[in-house]
């Protein structure tokens, strides 16, 4: 099957479990499937997608951000990934690679402990309860901050990380952040068989690099790849180096 689009996609929306997802699409070849962060949308992994466009791209603003639709109750990790499985059965995608940055990589994970995942590609995602005095939210604002060179790429990241449906999340999108961040899916994490690239920056406070190599640990057929100086956002800061990597991992 062809799919057609350039590099901006073709702008799709589908109902889904009750909630509108908007999702773009291009290219083809291996299915493709990238998640992004908490608070953000698509353009946060269009970066990626983009340079992976031999293959058949799909990015997904999760529910409650980007234009996708907010949940009208509150979902766990469970209840996104359910969403994102039924999606991607509607797109007759049956076993995909999926790439995730933080949240979207906690649903990664789940989504691959889960049902058929060819590969997996993880950005500093979180799979445990943190315990940290700091709020998740204002921890990965913070990162955003210190994040070297973002307004190089186009000035789409620095637009993006920290937009305002992040800072004036609603009643019910707060609620779903603390379902999140209380969830450990470690022993979901142990059933996931399929290759795993894993990609950490050494100074991730958002979710420290500690929890990388356990992560590692966890997951049998698991590499990692660690950037020295680089935050929660390490994907972006070496976005060249990222992509050969992300390559690599696939055509092997």
């Amino acid at each position: 099957m062809c799919y057609y689009g350039n590099s901006d996609g073709d702008r799709m929306i589908k109902n889904v479990n009750g909630v509108d997802i908007n999702y773009i699409e291009y290219g083809e070849g291996k299915d493709v499937v990238l998640l992004h962060g908490w608070g953000q949308n698509i353009s946060m992994m269009q970066p990626i997608g983009d340079r992976l466009k031999n293959n058949h791209i799909i990015i997904i603003d999760l529910p409650g951000y980007g234009e996708s639709s907010e949940p009208s109750s509150v979902w766990t990790i469970y209840d996104y990934v359910e969403c994102i499985h039924n999606l991607l059965k509607e797109l007759k995608v049956k076993k995909p690679i999926l790439i995730g940055h933080s949240f979207g990589g906690k649903i990664s994970l789940e989504y691959a402990s889960k049902y058929d995942t060819e590969k997996l590609v993880l950005f500093g995602s979180p799979y445990r309860k943190a315990i940290k005095k700091m709020p998740l939210k204002t921890r990965i604002l913070k990162a955003a901050k210190k994040v070297p060179g973002l307004n190089k790429l186009e000035g789409f990241a620095k637009k993006h990380i920290g937009s305002t449906d992040y800072k004036q999340a609603s009643e019910m999108m707060r609620k779903i952040l603390v379902e999140t961040v209380n969830l450990d899916i470690t022993e979901d994490v142990k059933k996931i068989k399929c290759p795993t690239l894993i990609v950490w920056g050494t100074l991730d406070e958002a979710v420290p690099i500690s929890d990388a190599y356990d992560l590692e640990k966890l997951i049998k057929d698991a590499g990692l790849v660690v950037y020295e100086g680089c935050t929660h956002y390490a994907y972006l800061e070496r976005l060249n180096q990222t992509i050969k990597v992300i390559k690599i991992f696939l055509e092997g």
